[in-house]
């Protein structure tokens, strides 16, 4: 269900209602101008899914583009200004860990690699100051990782590619748009079924390294070339 407002078309994704209290995952579409927006109790972490935007976020002016994610940390007010009509993949966190810290822009980071093959780029995440989670964009290779667990709780939401979603034997089709909730120590298999590579969107708290994973018995998942 959407509703619109002050500029914007805010459509719900995963949230308390769905059984994920942790997080608030949800699309923002602004096709003009918005009202001031802020959360005294709350940070939240933006992904520009598409279009291109001016954002005025604590009175200083950013331009927004694809791949471009911003924090927010709670009490920050932020607005769009001009847009082209600018889609933005939100996720907000309620009751992040006490202390003073500063909104941040950021564009993709180098890749760092996980298990399986996969890899990954860093955004909004404790080197720029967002200690309440880790945002990053996941890259996956055609194939399947073994099964395996986090022990944080994590929204994903698939950008590009085709896929399934595998959790004890029964398998969700996953492709661009594609919404997911992960609990912590719930075991799955996110695999690329295409000939592509598969990117999604992450955020998990706590915040951490994308690529700490555990098999079903409990052994770490190790990274190749780590144990050297």
């Amino acid at each position: 269900m959407s509703g619109a407002a002050d500029g914007v078309e805010v459509t719900p994704l995963f949230g308390a209602a769905r059984g994920c209290s942790t997080f608030e995952q949800r699309l923002l579409r602004f096709s003009g101008p918005s009202a001031g927006r802020s959360d005294a109790a709350s940070d939240e972490v933006l992904y520009v899914l598409e279009g291109r935007a001016e954002a005025v976020v604590d009175g200083r002016r950013h331009g927004l583009e694809p791949g471009v994610a911003c924090y927010l940390p709670r009490g920050t007010t932020w607005s769009i200004g001009e847009t082209t009509g600018t889609g933005l993949l939100s996720v907000v966190v309620p009751d992040p860990p006490e202390g003073e810290s500063r909104p941040a822009v950021v564009s993709r980071t180098s890749r760092s690699r996980a298990t399986a093959g996969r890899a990954f780029e860093l955004l909004a995440c404790p080197d720029i100051g967002c200690r309440s989670v880790t945002q990053f964009i996941g890259l996956v290779p055609p194939g399947r990782a073994p099964d395996h667990f986090h022990t944080y709780d994590e929204v994903i939401y698939i950008l590009e590619g085709e896929g399934a979603l595998e959790i004890d034997g029964e398998a969700a089709p996953l492709r661009a748009g594609s919404c997911i909730h992960l609990p912590a120590r719930l075991v799955h298999c996110l695999a690329n079924t295409g000939d592509t590579e598969l990117r999604l969107l992450g955020v998990f708290r706590p915040a951490g390294s994308p690529a700490e994973a555990y098999y079903p018995d409990g052994t770490a998942a190790v990274v190749p070339g780590s144990e050297d």
